[in-house]
Formats: structure tokens, sequence, C-alpha cells
């Protein structure tokens, strides 16, 4: 398909493209710390703004944060950014490759999960992330409920350093995810949960990112990339004070990728793929520790 695959620098001296936090090395030499990359999707796009239209990255990201069965500290993913795309054609292209994979490796497109057959034919059921929350908590994002109404749809009250962001990932993560068993586009999130996506083109206050759901977990997540520089000067500087509150899974301000964007990005459609959990859900295994050789384990 015209896909180019490079490598992009592990070591990074700004970490970036994911709300997560970083592991921390230092430099002895330059006398600096540096970040193992918790994603390469900043350093793809400039490419993309250097004229290279489409590129992809298989490698190995590295993120600080739990362990369980869907989490390890250090993970495989492919990325790929298509210059003249959106997210709906990064969906079409996600499902068709998902399938194709299956079918080579399977000789089928299904497979069974939990006693349960799970169809990835193409195409996908979409779903917009307003109508499944509204649905299974009886919440309208659209409508900005307090952070205190979707901790009340958790059982809990809101921790201090939760942003509105954190909170509706929270009630995702607990209430939507487990129900998407077939495979599903959750479509259409709030802003604040996405730093590097473009404003939708017709929901106010949503942007056009989607993440792929197979047998109730998450595979992968894209964007249509944000490529106005003012906008996401913006976004950074809402990060930074999301830092500021306490909330550690955010994204700092990264004025080189602000510089490259002020030379052009043309409209761009990205996805990141995460290998290892598919291939857990493809061969029906429970745990990642059952598909990663020699994974992080809690002592």
């Amino acid at each position: 398909h015209g896909f180019v695959e490079v490598e992009t620098p592990v070591l990074q001296p700004l970490y970036g493209g994911a709300l997560a936090r970083p592991f921390v090395t230092h430099h002895n030499a330059l006398h600096r710390d540096l970040y193992l990359r918790i994603a390469t999707e900043l350093y793809l796009k400039r490419l993309i703004v250097g004229g290279i239209d489409r590129v992809y990255e298989l490698g190995k990201d590295f993120r600080n944060e739990g362990i369980d069965r869907s989490h390890n500290p250090e993970f495989t993913m492919v990325e790929w950014y298509e210059a003249y795309a959106d997210y709906h054609a990064a969906a079409e292209r996600l499902e068709q490759l998902v399938a194709h994979v299956a079918e080579h490796v399977f000789a089928s497109a299904k497979v069974e999960r939990d006693g349960k057959e799970i169809d990835l034919a193409p195409s996908w059921q979409r779903v917009t992330l307003r109508d499944a929350i509204r649905e299974r908590a009886g919440l309208d994002i659209a409508a900005r409920p307090s952070r205190e109404e979707l901790a009340a749809a958790l059982g809990r009250e809101p921790d201090p350093a939760e942003g509105w962001g954190k909170l509706v990932d929270a009630v995702l993560s607990k209430l939507v995810e487990p129900t998407l068993v077939q495979p599903t586009f959750l479509m259409d999130y709030p802003v604040e949960l996405s730093p590097f996506a473009k404003r939708h083109r017709s929901e106010e206050g949503f942007v056009e990112r989607w993440e792929a759901f197979l047998g109730g977990v998450e595979i992968a997540n894209a964007f249509t990339e944000l490529n106005d520089p003012d906008e996401q000067r913006r976004r950074f500087a809402q990060q930074v004070e999301e830092l500021r509150r306490g909330d550690e899974d955010t994204q700092p301000f990264d004025e080189a990728f602000v510089e490259a964007l002020e030379q052009g990005m043309p409209p761009t459609g990205g996805v990141g793929l995460g290998i290892d959990r598919l291939v857990m859900i493809l061969t029906g295994a429970r745990n990642l520790r059952e598909v990663v050789l020699f994974p992080a384990m809690r002592t």
C-alpha cells in the first residue's frame, strides 16, 4: 500500500504521543535525563510534515503504569500515518488488516473467546462514545455532567487530582469496555481526552477519534490528526494545567512538534495498534503473560 517503514528514537529528550507516565533514565555524557518512548506518534507525524505521505513503525513502547492482564510496561505497537486520510479511512484499513491476519493465520475470520464466536470480517460495528455511556451509565457527556456525577456512576467520590476527562475515561473502562465483545469502533471522544485529535466536523466539544475493541479489550486507537499549530499549542497548554492540578498522565509541551506543524501538515489519519493485545485476542489467551516472553511480574 505504499507505506514506508522507519525507525525513530527510543530514547527521547521529551516524551509524548499518549497520556501516560514515562520511564526516565540519565545520559551521563550529556548530563541530561532522557525518556523511554511512550509512543512513536510525534516523530512519525513530523515525517508526514517532511513529505513521507504513508509511514509506519513497528517497535517497542514503554509506559510506567500498572500491570494487569492487558497492560505490560513494555509492549509492541505498530503505528501508521497516512496523509489525505481521516479516521474513517483509518477504521477501514484497520478492520481489513485484522481480518486479513486472522484469515492468514487461522484460515478464518472467526475466532473464539470465552465460548463466544467473534467475527472479524468487515464492516465492524460503529458506536459513538456518547451513546455508549448514555446507555450504560445514564449520563450524557455532551451535556458535560459534573465530576461528582461521573464518580457516582463509578460508585465512589472523585479524586482531587482527577480531571473531568479522566473520569469519563474511567466510566468508559469500567462500564462500557467489558461489553464490547464483537469488533466495535467506539467513535467521537471529548476533546479533553485527546490532545492530538482534530475537532469533530459537526459535534461541538468532541474530536474525530475512535478506539477499536475486540473481546472487551481495546486493541487500537486512531485520530483524524490535529494539524492546526495554534490549536495544538492551546491543547499543550491545557495539558500543562492538568499537570499542575496533580494529573501525572499528561502530555508535556512539545515546542519542536508545534514548530513542525507550522511548516504545514496535510490532513492525516493515524492509528496505533497493540500487537500483544491483538495476539492475545486472536489466540484466546486470557492474559498478556500468556503471549509475551518474560513479562514483567509482581514480586
